[in-house]
């Protein structure tokens, strides 16, 4: 497992899923850990369970104001962040496109595109003055192609996974390590709301098949190791068989 000792992790969309293994095995790594989500009870049992190194702070990633004021929380208490892992996000409306409730639709850009948006704001101009920093952004198969009833969220997957090229484009230079990681389909609550849809083929697929919560965290621990710095600016995914022989998920 990589070593964070000394490294400050933050984590959104930590009260569940992909979020809360992340914040669970970042800080088994070593990691002080910031958990950062609107549901402030998740959060909070999550963070007491893993100990002194986790701090809850509710945060609306789609108001800057709430970001701004959730980092300053984390850089008083637990000091400056060294690792973003962008993962809040949802995807309701599950609606064509011609159907879709506008405020819901506009309300899935502000948390999945703004809010990966803004967290990138708040944190990469520390990191650039300390010299360097990690961010990366949960992805999607979505954001590269069209899936029945999906318009906002493949539309927004897409926009996040622009905002990975460009915070590369501009910043690697400066020490950013930017990538994406796109992780398939995940045994999360998400998919028991695209399976309850019954709208696309995603939703026909079995359970089984999806991949447990921790795949993906133990992809974004890798990613922040020096192994993955031949794809930064790149985006990983999951579904690849050598990716997972490479975290030993498979044989």
């Amino acid at each position: 497992m990589l070593d964070l000792t000394g490294k400050i992790a933050l984590v959104t969309g930590a009260s569940r899923g992909i979020g809360e293994a992340t914040a669970r095995l970042f800080a088994d790594a070593g990691a002080k850990v910031a958990l950062l989500a609107r549901s402030e009870t998740d959060i909070c049992r999550i963070a007491d369970e893993i100990g002194e190194a986790a701090l809850a702070v509710p945060c609306d990633v789609a108001s800057y104001k709430d970001v701004d004021a959730a980092l300053n929380k984390v850089e008083g208490t637990l000091g400056p962040v060294d690792i973003l892992i962008n993962n809040a996000g949802v995807i309701d409306p599950i609606a064509h496109l011609s159907e879709a409730d506008p405020i819901a639709w506009g309300q899935v850009i502000d948390i999945n595109v703004k809010g990966v948006f803004h967290m990138m704001r708040r944190v990469v101009p520390s990191m650039v003055a300390r010299g360097g920093g990690t961010v990366l952004t949960i992805s999607s198969g979505a954001a590269h192609n069209p899936v029945e009833a999906w318009s906002a969220y493949c539309t927004s997957k897409a926009g996040a996974a622009m905002l990975t090229s460009m915070l590369d484009h501009e910043e690697r230079v400066h020490g950013i390590r930017a990538m994406g990681l796109s992780p398939g389909t995940v045994a999360t609550q998400m998919q028991r709301d695209i399976k309850a849809s019954g709208v696309n083929p995603v939703s026909q697929l079995d359970w089984s098949v999806h991949i447990p919560a921790d795949w993906p965290a133990r992809a974004l621990l890798w990613m922040c190791g020096p192994e993955a710095d031949l794809h930064l600016g790149q985006e990983l995914s999951l579904r690849d068989d050598a990716f997972r022989r490479i975290l030993g998920l498979i044989t």
